[in-house]
């Protein structure tokens, strides 16, 4: 098996050190797992695992959907992907080498998924050991709301 680096977004993903994650965590490199995850470092941002299985489907039409949500689950388990829960499903992106911090904002109206920078999060973090004693861990966060784009188009219907 050939193991390859493969830019998503422009961001490397290093497919090795992934596989290499699973084995030393005591699991088998199954083809299945490295189709999803190779789907996954080729996909555009947050994927649906339907995304997902529709990606392998088209080299592997047999493959199975239960095998992308266990795929999936193992994943962020062992912290490898992050999943952002939404009234629609989840969606999924492998974590970034060296990233312990993957931060989101979703919009509520387009379901836009954006990156938060994490110096947001660290400041409150802070403060909220500070203030209360109470220590959060905070790798992995999810704010809801809505993007500037559709906040503005909310105003202009309360206008007119």
């Amino acid at each position: 098996m050939q193991i390859v680096a493969i830019t998503n977004g422009g961001n490397l993903v290093r497919h090795g050190e992934i596989l290499e994650a699973l084995r030393k965590a005591g699991y088998r490199l199954t083809p299945q797992r490295v189709m999803v995850l190779s789907a996954m470092a080729k996909g555009k941002g947050h994927l649906s695992a339907d995304e997902i299985y529709e990606e392998v489907r088209q080299a592997y039409p047999f493959f199975d959907l239960a095998t992308v949500y266990r795929t999936l689950q193992l994943l962020v388990k062992l912290h490898l992907a992050t999943a952002i829960e939404e009234a629609g499903g989840a969606r999924f992106e492998l974590v970034q080498e060296g990233s312990n911090q993957h931060h989101h904002m979703v919009c509520e109206e387009c379901n836009g998924v954006f990156d938060l920078p994490p110096h947001y999060l660290n400041a409150l973090k802070e403060q909220v050991m500070r203030e209360v004693g109470f220590e959060p861990h905070m790798e992995h966060f999810t704010i809801h709301g809505l993007c500037a784009d559709c906040r503005e188009r909310e105003e202009k219907k309360a206008v007119s």
